[in-house]
């Protein structure tokens, strides 16, 4: 049976989007917020909704709608209050998605437990597995391209290391459910508790989803990967339209994620391309370099080495990527680390992404959204995604356009 809604709640920016975007694909019309409910006139706190006359259903729109909550930044305890309130405000939805980071970083445990009291379900479907980009949980185990997260470069993430990867370690009240066990799954989910489920393909993902009779009935959380079996299962049938996009003239490419991926692609960006870019730790000599430039694609980012004040320089490198958009230096962004899109967007004055397709796994396209924002084309990719080439081929992508 089609849900009637579709909502995601997210602990990042790139989190959000990489939640919705299989559903847009499969023909939903899909909206991302950068905003948690309670700064967008819904008065929920942790303990529910509180606004006179407000509901779950009454702020439960249809389509899909995916909720930044930035509950990455906060501490587990506050992030487990805005998780719990938001389940509780978007408690109405059909269905209901928190999303996971597939290596496991942030308070998986604490937002897990919060999102389930919040949202009034009996149980939990833990799947974190997102094969495309080989993450993957194996008897409860997850990995990263073979390797143990807490044991892979995320385990060193200078924001969020992982300390485990077992996720029966992490969640000790679970119970999990390997492959060849799903057919116990809708008696484990009728007594009620978190059921965490290995999978390592796609298809052990789509088994997964198949194996829960009353799809609105349980809590789901995962990535990408799981988000993209409910997408298949629970597609539209008739695509819903959305406009093209008008080609890009020159891109702006921001980098702030200190992830070594990122800058193996901000490097080829810079070898393969002809960019030319800035660092933003001081704005004003970063946006002279950017102003006196002649490079059909411009580069800023962050130093290597974060310093003492990250957040800090997270809001330079967005203050600046924003005044370059408005002095006309450039009509189109990548954005890569969801700290990074998130403060970009913010300071454009976007509400949120009408989101357009996914040109590859993890990366999500569309177009700002806001009452005060130009409507510009963007690009937001998760620090750890990609090969070496992405950020070259995001650029590009942009430059082509898609027109209908």
């Amino acid at each position: 049976m089609q849900p009637s809604s579709v909502v995601v709640l997210a602990d990042d920016l790139t989190s959000a989007a990489d939640g919705a975007v299989p559903f847009r694909r499969s023909g939903h019309r899909a909206l991302v917020l950068f905003e948690p409910p309670e700064t967008r006139g819904v008065g929920v706190t942790a303990a529910g909704v509180t606004s006179p006359g407000s509901t779950p259903a009454d702020v439960t729109p249809p389509g899909v709608t995916s909720v930044d909550l930035g509950t990455r930044l906060l501490d587990a305890t506050e992030a487990a209050a805005r998780m719990g309130a938001a389940a509780g405000a978007y408690a109405g939805a059909g269905l209901l998605l928190k999303t996971v980071d597939s290596t496991l970083r942030g308070h998986v445990a604490a937002e897990v437990r919060a999102a389930l009291a919040g949202s009034g379900r009996r149980a939990a479907v833990v799947a974190p597995a997102f094969p495309a980009e080989g993450r993957t949980t194996v008897r409860g185990v997850q990995y990263v391209r073979g390797v143990r997260v807490d044991e892979s470069e995320f385990a060193r993430d200078p924001a969020h290391p992982v300390r485990t990867a077992d996720l029966t370690r992490l969640l000790p009240e679970s119970t999990g459910v390997e492959p060849d066990r799903l057919a116990d799954l809708p008696e484990l989910l009728a007594r009620g508790g978190v059921f965490v489920c290995s999978a390592a393909t796609d298809e052990e993902l789509d088994a997964v989803v198949a194996a829960v009779p009353r799809a609105g009935e349980v809590l789901w959380v995962g990535s990408p990967g799981l988000a993209a079996a409910l997408a298949r299962r629970y597609g539209r049938a008739q695509a819903a339209g959305h406009p093209g996009l008008p080609p890009v003239r020159r891109p702006l490419a921001v980098v702030g994620s200190a992830n070594p991926a990122s800058r193996r692609q901000l490097a080829a960006l810079y070898e393969r391309s002809g960019a030319e870019g800035a660092v933003a730790d001081d704005p004003a000599a970063a946006l002279a370099a950017l102003s006196a430039s002649g490079a059909p694609l411009l580069a800023l980012h962050t130093p290597d080495a974060r310093g003492a004040d990250p957040a800090a320089l997270t809001r330079r490198l967005a203050e600046t990527a924003a005044e370059a958009v408005g002095k006309g230096l450039a009509d189109g962004l990548v954005l890569t680390g969801g700290e990074t899109a998130a403060a970009v967007l913010n300071v454009l004055g976007a509400t949120g992404l009408d989101l357009h397709d996914e040109p590859e796994p993890g990366i999500a396209r569309g177009t700002l959204h806001g009452p005060t924002a130009p409507r510009l084309p963007v690009l937001v990719k998760a620090g750890g995604f990609g090969d070496d080439g992405t950020l070259v081929r995001l650029c590009a992508l942009l430059t082509a356009g898609e027109q209908r």
